[in-house]
């Protein structure tokens, strides 16, 4: 029997070796990996004017958090069931326009906030555990699309775009129920959309990591584990990637589909444009500081 134990120990840990030595050689490729995407250097599409659903959740408050900070947005319309702290502070502060939301098939009493909007992103979703087939179904394939029908009807802008929060490894063949409906929300809303001046952009994120504001311990870890491999994404960093994609226009075309690390890849270059314009930003300042200086100095 004392013979046998050391075998034991090696079948038990030779798994965790195993996982162990790829996760590292995953991370070092990930690390080594430098497909980063090129700056867009024209002029960036219009999207002053946004709306948010699903604020109050760990991806919308994510994409509201991200809004805030882009200088690029002018209007941010946040549609809820509830207030949080970040849109009350939004409201206050006069970058946030809130309407408290509960019928999410019929939107008729928010025609006019969406009329305007450029771009909707939208972040409501409810988690499978504990909910039937049909219930989830509805909020994820039916509540956007009665929207993207009724925004169809009632938007004044020459060209939309919507942008819509998915799953990965979803598939209409899927065992899980979750990702049939995912699958199924994804293909509804391309075909809304087909022959129309919308577009629809899905996100497949694998793990989103809450915000700082939001995230509880344990979510701080799973975040820790599975972002050196490649397999999470924060949700600020969804609202980036969205803002980049609606920014590029018609690089993005109905029914286009990012995953995780396309949605890394979008974030880090909406990233490193705004830090080019604020560097461009500076120098212009700069130039109309010497400017003043070399006409009001006296010559000598």
């Amino acid at each position: 029997m004392a013979m046998k134990l050391p075998r034991l120990r090696t079948v038990l840990l030779l798994p965790i070796v195993l996982f162990g030595l790829a996760y590292i050689a995953g991370a070092i490729a990930l690390a080594w990996d430098d497909n980063s995407i090129e700056i867009f250097e024209q002029p960036p599409a219009s999207y002053s004017t946004i709306v948010i659903f699903g604020a109050s959740g760990t991806a919308g408050d994510g994409i509201l958090k991200a809004a805030l900070a882009n200088s690029e947005i002018g209007k941010i319309h946040v549609v809820s069931r509830r207030a949080t702290p970040r849109i009350e502070a939004g409201v206050a502060a006069r970058k946030v326009q809130m309407t408290l939301h509960k019928d999410y098939l019929n939107y008729s009493a928010i025609h006019e906030q969406v009329a305007e909007a450029d771009a909707v992103y939208w972040a409501i979703g409810q988690r499978a555990i504990g909910v039937d087939e049909s219930t989830y179904g509805t909020i994820h394939v039916d509540f956007p699309a009665r929207f993207v029908a009724e925004w169809l009807d009632v938007s004044q802008r020459p060209s939309i775009s919507f942008h819509y929060i998915s799953s990965s490894d979803i598939s209409a063949d899927s065992t899980a129920m979750w990702a049939r409906e995912k699958f199924r929300a994804e293909k509804t809303l391309f075909g809304l959309a087909k022959n129309t001046k919308l577009r629809i952009v899905a996100y497949r994120p694998d793990y989103i990591g809450p915000t700082d504001e939001q995230a509880h311990l344990g979510q701080r870890f799973l975040y820790w584990f599975f972002a050196p491999v490649g397999v999470a994404v924060k949700a600020e960093q969804i609202g980036n990637a969205m803002f980049e994609v609606t920014a590029r226009g018609r690089q993005f075309a109905n029914g286009d589909k990012l995953n995780t690390r396309s949605i890394l890849q979008y974030s880090d270059a909406f990233d490193r444009r705004q830090a080019v314009h604020r560097v461009k930003f500076m120098d212009r300042r700069f130039s109309r500081r010497i400017v003043r200086v070399d006409i009001i100095q006296p010559l000598h």
